[in-house]
Parts: structure tokens; sequence; C-alpha cells
């Protein structure tokens, strides 16, 4: 499906309507280029765009495909690049990964997008409106295309953060939740972002040392910019990872501590039923000359040592932090 298309000349659109081959036309000379944008397209439209543009066919295969690492090519003049897209959901508390292939060349950039994630279409709209950003040419959409989705990664680490804040609040709760299902889950998102951004640090190394028309040296100062944004978030991530696996070990530590102060509590309430239950199996033995069996008052007598006993034992056990 066609998302947006139009034929750029020093910035300003001068054409948005024909098929593929009739924008290729019109985007000739150095200062002229085609913008096309597709999501979930069908092989046919793949197929239609790469004849136009004379894209590589393995160019097309990388855009077909879904769950793609992100990585750089260069097929000629066309430089295909892999991108995947985040976006965190704060109800589900849970990653939507998308993909982004962008293939592009001196005059033309075809993006194709699948699955949730980064919108783009704003992105054509701010760019539209600065005729002066957009006549740079397709490097410079290249570069905002990354910029746009490294960008989305900063929200999507904040909203991990206030999750291991949430989960670090719960180990450390006086009450009896168990979070480590939620760690679990929390852990297999982080690395599910690791995977769209750590080895995007390789493709912006590799973007910033590429010898091709599109990426002048100004683009090339913005893209280095940029990998240090990616630096940083990756950065973060490992941050990440490692509060997770001491949020787990404290949680299985205070889970041993739960465990055994609950013991303690069972232990010291088993010794002071014992006291009763030891004088119970003593005068239940039915001997005929027994202490106190006799007396007037021996019941009451008892009674009272074995409650004297057992709050004893039950004053002892409080101070000692059993109870």
């Amino acid at each position: 499906m066609i998302i947006g298309q139009g034929v750029y000349r020093n910035g300003h659109k001068v054409a948005d309507e024909g098929s593929f081959a009739e924008l290729a036309s019109r985007s000739e000379g150095p200062e002229s280029f085609v913008w096309v944008g597709l999501k979930e397209p069908s092989t046919a439209e793949l197929e239609e765009a790469a004849d136009a543009f004379g894209i590589h066919p393995l160019a097309i295969e990388d855009a077909q495909a879904s769950h793609e690492r992100p990585k750089v090519d260069l097929f000629g003049e066309t430089l295909t690049l892999v991108l995947r897209s985040a976006a965190y959901d704060d109800a589900a508390e849970r990653i939507e990964i998308g993909q982004i292939t962008v293939m592009s060349s001196p005059g033309h950039v075809l993006v194709v997008r699948r699955g949730e994630g980064v919108s783009l279409t704003d992105l054509r709209s701010r760019m539209e409106a600065d005729p002066q950003w957009l006549a740079q040419g397709p490097g410079v959409v290249l570069h905002a295309i990354i910029d746009t989705v490294v960008e989305a990664y900063l929200p999507v680490a904040a909203g991990i953060d206030n999750d291991i804040a949430e989960v670090e609040e719960a180990v450390f709760s006086t009450e009896r939740d168990m979070p480590t299902r939620r760690i679990y889950e929390l852990t297999r998102e982080v690395l599910e972002f690791r995977k769209s951004a750590y080895p995007l640090t390789r493709v912006m190394e590799t973007l910033t040392r590429v010898s091709h028309p599109m990426i002048t040296d100004d683009i090339r100062r913005y893209l280095r910019d940029t990998e240090d944004d990616v630096k940083r978030v990756v950065d973060q991530i490992h941050t990440e990872r490692e509060l997770l696996d001491s949020a787990l070990e404290a949680n299985l530590a205070q889970v041993g501590i739960r465990q055994n102060e609950d013991m303690r509590k069972i232990s010291a309430w088993v010794a002071i039923a014992a006291v009763p239950t030891m004088v119970a199996g003593i005068y239940g033995m039915n001997f005929d000359h027994m202490p106190e069996l006799d007396t007037r008052y021996g019941y009451f007598v008892v009674l009272a040592v074995v409650a004297a006993a057992c709050f004893a034992l039950y004053r002892t056990f409080k101070r000692s932090g059993w109870l």
C-alpha cells in the first residue's frame, strides 16, 4: 500500500501522482529525486518499484523479509538500509517492533514499512514544510528516517525504566506479591529491544565511513550525531539488563528470607503448642496415682502453669523476632 509519494526538485514537491515509472521519469537532474513510502506492500508493488528505480533484487528481498537485523548494503548506487523501529505500549507493557527498509540513491528514496512502530507520515510533512532542508537531497531524507527511528527509542527506554522501578518497589515491598514473572517478561522485552538498537551501532559506523554520492560531509556530521544517540540508548539498555538481573537475584533472596521467616514463625507456634500438648499427654495416661488429680484446685493450677509457660515462650519468641 502506498503511504506517500512525490517528486521533489530543489526541496519543492512538483508531482505526486502517477506510476512509479512516471515518477522516475520526472526526476531527471541532480536537483530532483523521488520519495515513495510503502506499507506492507505486495510483491507486485515491490517489483514495479524495483523496475522503475533500478533497485537490485537482493535489496527487494530484504524489503520483503520481516524481522531482519539492522544492516546496510550497497548495490551499485543504491544504498539499502534495514532498521527495526520500536514503540512502547504502556497498557500492555510491551514493545511493538516494526521494520523499515530504505533503498536510496541520488535519484530516489524508497521506504518500505512492515509491522507497527514508527510512522513516517509526520516526517514527510515536516520536511515538505522546510524546502531548504529537503533540498539537500535523498541523503538528508535517509538521515531523517534514521534519526526518527532512534528518537523513538528514547520513550521506549523510558517506559522500560519506569517498569523496572515498579518491579524494584514490588521486590522490596512488605506485601507478598511475586514479581518473578514480570521480571522475566521485562527481560524478554529488553532483549528484543537490544536486537533493534545494538546492531544499529555498527550500521551507523558504516554509514559514517561509506563513500557514496548521497553521503556528503554535512550528512556525515548529522549521522555521527545520531550515532552518539544510538550508543547512549545501547548503554541504557545494558544498564536496564543489569538492573533486571539484580532485581531477579534480590527477588530470589527475598523469597528465601520470607520462607525462613515463615519457618521460624511455624516453629515458634509449634513450640508454644507443644506445652499444652505435652501436659495433656501426661495427664491422659490414666495412672491411678498422679499429682494434683485429687486436689480441689489442681485443674486450675495446671491450666495456669500451661498458660504461663505459653505466654513466656511467646514473649521470648517475640523478642527474638521469630513472631
